[in-house]
């Protein structure tokens, strides 16, 4: 079954430039990143001026992270350099304060990154802002668009498509206010509203990042994992509701999609566990409709993190620790094991080997196959919620307060 991906924009494939890398898909063929490592192998490891779960974005020789000072009210992204971790400079912005699950944090949302520009956005009751600055710190456009009003604050995060910047602003309507949820295009060189879908009737807030899927015409859509709308999909240049499957994904949805051959597979959930998996085909029409291909509702299906796809097979890392190998043709769970602690962040694929950091923060390495292999498990020394990001050879690691980065080109 081959992989449909698009990687949007003039992106190099050595950078990671939104939550997850290219498309958002967590794959990379680095042959640099080892398995196993000690403190004394990293390359860098510095200590962050604020907390955060947001991973690191990456252009080039640029580092990109945020981070917030609750006690400060302030949210800080910073540039830093790949080589050595040094600070190249640094943008604050005052926040307001909002309700969230006290797991979550203000720096939840990866910026996005194009050839010009970082996209980031922070947080609020009445309003969200989302601004766009240049790779050298200065700002270009801020927008003000709906403020955060759910059960567990923020965790989605912006991508580039096009000409295009896409940012979900989901409420809870069991959480007050009139505000209806919103998916948003924006002119990426301007910060203008192009285009606004709105959803008002959404139970559950979802916390998930889109992606975009080719169908085979070579159409580009947005797809979306939401409560209300199931998997579903927008035209990027007008915001058109192309398809959507209103009964696959139940419960909340906090994971975001992964693209599978001519499928995508989302989950939902509650209360720390997974409730159901879908695997969605898109129409490969306009007249037609999207199809079920399978469901499961095992206690394998993973909640929170993302899961990763390689070869037939994909991996889900539940939040109560356990891995479990899918075939991607059927669902069939080919193995289910519990390496470690709990899961929070999601897994990447480097080279044919899955990468994921538990929330105790220990860096379980396991071979990306249909046997189970573990390879290591790196402990990091302090807690974490955040994804690995790889570039240029490199590994970047996101603790609550420190970013470290292993491996490197060979000699």
């Amino acid at each position: 079954m081959a992989l449909s991906l698009t990687i949007v924009g003039a992106v190099r494939a050595d950078n990671w430039p939104r939550f997850r890398g290219p498309n958002g898909q967590g794959i990379s063929d680095a042959k640099t990143i080892p398995a196993q490592w000690s403190p004394s192998e990293y390359n860098w490891k510095i200590e962050l001026p604020g907390g955060g779960h947001s991973s690191p974005a990456v252009w080039d020789d640029n580092v990109f992270v945020t981070c917030a000072d609750e006690k400060a009210q302030k949210g800080i992204l910073l540039c830093l350099r790949a080589a050595d971790g040094r600070e190249v400079w640094r943008k604050e912005y005052g926040l307001d304060k909002v309700r969230m699950n006290t797991l979550n944090n203000y720096a939840a949302a990866t910026p996005a990154l194009d050839i010009e520009h970082v996209y980031l956005f922070w947080p609020g009751v009445d309003e969200t802002t989302l601004a766009a600055l240049t790779h050298d710190g200065r700002e270009v456009w801020t927008r003000k668009l709906p403020g955060n009003r759910t059960q567990h604050g923020m965790g989605s995060s912006p991508i580039v498509v096009g000409d295009y910047v896409i940012i979900t602003r989901e409420q809870d309507q069991k959480s007050g206010g009139n505000i209806a949820s919103a998916w948003f295009g924006l002119d990426r060189k301007t910060g203008r509203i192009q285009w606004r879908y709105e959803h008002p009737q959404n139970a559950n807030a979802s916390y998930s990042t889109p992606c975009i899927y080719r169908d085979q015409q070579g159409r580009e859509e947005v797809v979306f994992t939401s409560n209300s709308h199931g998997l579903a999909a927008l035209d990027p240049s007008t915001g058109k509701l192309l398809w959507k499957t209103p009964t696959a994904l139940p419960a909340r949805v906090v994971s975001s999609p992964v693209l599978a051959g001519d499928m995508v597979i989302g989950t939902c959930g509650e209360g720390g566990r997974g409730l159901r998996l879908a695997a969605i085909k898109p129409p490969e029409a306009a007249s037609s409709e999207a199809k079920e291909l399978y469901a499961l509702k095992s206690k394998e299906v993973p909640y929170v993190p993302t899961s990763v796809m390689r070869d037939e097979y994909f991996f889900g890392f539940h939040d109560g620790g356990v891995v479990s190998c899918f075939r991607l043709a059927t669902g069939e769970v080919l193995w289910s094991q519990k390496p470690a602690g709990r899961f929070f962040g999601s897994p990447v694929c480097v080279d044919g080997k899955l990468y994921c950091i538990t929330v105790d923060g220990d860096v379980v390495v396991l071979r990306a196959g249909p046997q189970y292999e573990l390879l290591a498990v790196n402990p990091l020394g302090e807690k974490s919620h955040a994804t690995p990001a790889v570039a240029n050879g490199r590994m970047f690691l996101r603790t609550f307060s420190h970013l470290i980065c292993v491996g490197g080109a060979k000699e």
